[in-house]
């Protein structure tokens, strides 16, 4: 796509931390930023993502179903060093093209989840559309997030979970039968990944870091440490509610309720953290 259609995108995403309107509201963004094959300047590009479990994500070269690969897909081949904007954070990442039959499969789960992707490919003609993994590089400290202090990192963050869980519920209302969608599975991957690492994150480094400096929240870290434990095990029913297809109107009550217990889990932290880290 040419700036002058992209850059409004780009800056709606960074004002309000992934999220646009328009042609692309409720899709999944990242802005993914290359380097130049020719040039060397680094250059940005919005794409629609595919959670893919672990420590990648999938984006598609699809341009649209033109018959030529996309600038950035040819950048990161001369440069597989890029940078990711996915909602609030912003890390680096390894890009590696996928080939034969691990294209295929990943491909294949791309058009279940969106079938437009299969029109593209029909568009494209002879050109197989790549699939690109992103694998975020090892970093030392906390994850770079867009944010003015501890405290608002935590509360954005929280906010990206209530936003994947209402996602959840969404898909979950719109199932009349089984198998569940696939989408809705990617959302639960999303949020269930999400939350696991954000706690061992937390567990980890956040809560020894507010022991050491503030020894009279020792209950209140206590108290969190094991709801860390319950919220895994809520995560897992949920899992299993969304994998394992059941009578609908059982299946979107039993994730209502566990939403529910999920979301008060996420108030109940930041009523105790923001406090301690300001913002």
């Amino acid at each position: 796509m040419p700036n002058d259609f992209n850059q409004p995108i780009i800056d709606e995403f960074r004002a309000n931390n992934g999220r646009v309107g328009g042609m692309f509201e409720g899709a999944r963004l990242l802005l993914l930023t290359t380097t130049g094959a020719r040039t060397g300047a680094p250059h940005t590009t919005p794409l629609g993502y595919l959670p893919d479990g672990g420590d990648r994500v999938l984006v598609i070269a699809s341009a649209g179903g033109s018959p030529r690969h996309p600038a950035w897909y040819h950048n990161l081949r001369a440069n597989p060093q890029v940078t990711v904007e996915s909602g609030a954070f912003t890390y680096e990442a390894r890009a590696v093209v996928l080939e034969g039959e691990e294209r295929d499969r990943s491909f294949a789960r791309a058009v279940e989840t969106e079938p437009g992707w299969a029109a593209y490919q029909e568009k494209a003609g002879d050109r197989v559309i790549p699939m690109v993994a992103l694998y975020e590089n090892e970093a030392p400290g906390p994850p770079n997030i867009r944010a003015g202090s501890m405290g608002e990192a935590i509360r954005l963050v929280h906010d990206n979970f209530r936003h994947e869980l209402a996602l959840i519920r969404e898909e979950m209302r719109k199932n009349t039968g089984s198998p569940l969608g696939a989408q809705l599975r990617v959302n639960c991957l999303t949020f269930c990944q999400g939350i696991h690492n954000h706690h061992t994150g937390e567990d980890m480094g956040l809560f020894p870091f507010l022991a050491d400096r503030h020894p009279e929240a020792a209950p209140v870290l206590a108290r969190l440490g094991e709801e860390h434990e319950r919220i895994a095990a809520l995560v897992e029913e949920l899992k299993q509610v969304v994998w394992t297809a059941g009578e609908p109107a059982t299946a979107q009550a039993e994730v209502e309720r566990l939403a529910a217990e999920l979301e008060a889990h996420l108030t109940y932290e930041e009523e105790q953290l923001i406090p301690l880290l300001g913002g």
